[in-house]
């Protein structure tokens, strides 16, 4: 990001807004650059040139006072002062991982407005693509979870003809087709088989009865890697260590039975980048290396700028001492593609 020395209105509003998110800002601050944006985004050719004529770009609705200095200044030819302070701030979010962060190619773990992300699925593509990746799969919720406006087998249906489309328009930057999907209370998959077949990846994760009794939730998890669509069991866990959603201890599971399951059955541990997680924890992700696992660094962004929170898994991935060819989104995309298909 930030390779424009002189972006356009609306480039330079969602600019800010990916250096906000990457920063963690208040949710508030970023979605007000994101409603300006869209709002000179929806204008007629001649409305935009009336606005910009009169600067009058305070009348529109979603646009205040520090959001109209933007465009004003963008629309002159200048770079916003506001854009050009949050890129002179922007640091390295992590303090290790270097060696590993140039080795990964994308990202296997995203959403978009389709299910709980902020952003539409285009954004979130363009920007991955954008920050130098090689492809991204989009990986929106499955039906069962309705707080997140998961997925019917209908709208998932709608998802991939939009996929198709896209990636025609993006190429050679790849989007993978995937899902998030719920890992039911049986170990079931919370989405139809044959869909699921035409997918390129599968993540499968516990969002529910987290505090289940060790047992049922290691035969629960097993049951579900054990699955051939399943390709990544993600955020393993469960666990939040911060943030706005406060915080949630680990579930209880045999880690040596389920880390076993994963290696026999070839499906990659995620190392969840997201600060709030960072799951597994140390103690796990060191057991799942010397067990053998493959593994997915990846950002489980819900808006642009989370898909730079990838360093965040990288250095702690280098911390537990993890080989890059052991690491799924190191390889590239027919590889991984190929795995995915036969794991």
């Amino acid at each position: 990001m930030g390779t424009d020395d002189h972006p356009g209105a609306v480039a330079a509003l969602r600019e800010i807004g990916f250096w906000l998110e990457r920063s963690r800002a208040d949710t508030h601050r970023v979605r007000a650059y994101r409603r300006a944006a869209d709002a000179v985004e929806s204008l007629s050719p001649a409305a935009f040139d009336d606005h910009r004529g009169r600067k009058s770009w305070a009348e529109l609705g979603g646009i205040g006072p520090k959001t109209a200095a933007v465009i004003i200044e963008a629309e002159q030819g200048e770079l916003p002062a506001s854009l050009a302070k949050l890129r002179d701030a922007a640091t390295p979010l992590a303090t290790g991982g270097d060696q590993l962060r140039p080795a990964l190619r994308g990202d296997l773990h995203v959403h978009s407005d389709w299910s709980d992300g902020g952003s539409p699925l285009a954004e979130m593509m363009i920007t991955a693509r954008d920050l130098g990746h090689e492809y991204c799969a989009i990986t929106d919720h499955s039906p069962r979870l309705k707080v997140a406006r998961g997925l019917s087998a209908e709208r998932l249906r709608e998802q991939l003809a939009v996929v198709r489309d896209l990636g025609r328009e993006l190429e050679p930057f790849v989007i993978l087709q995937g899902i998030e999907v719920d890992i039911l209370s049986d170990g079931s998959l919370d989405q139809e088989k044959d869909l699921l077949a035409e997918l390129d990846v599968v993540v499968a994760s516990v969002h529910s009865e987290l505090r289940s009794d060790s047992e049922s939730m290691t035969h629960r998890m097993v049951a579900a890697i054990a699955n051939p669509r399943v390709n990544v069991l993600g955020h393993c866990t469960g666990r939040l260590i911060e943030g706005e959603r406060g915080t949630r201890p680990e579930s209880v599971f045999d880690a040596e039975v389920v880390f076993e399951a994963c290696r026999q059955f070839n499906t990659a541990v995620e190392i969840n980048s997201r600060p709030e997680r960072r799951d597994p924890p140390m103690r796990l992700l060191k057991l799942a290396y010397e067990m053998g696992c493959l593994f997915s660094i990846d950002t489980d962004a819900h808006a642009p700028g989370q898909l730079d929170f990838l360093s965040y898994g990288c250095e702690r991935a280098e911390q537990a001492g993890i080989e890059p060819d052991r690491i799924l989104n190191t390889w590239p995309v027919d590889r991984l593609r190929d795995w995915c298909r036969t794991s």
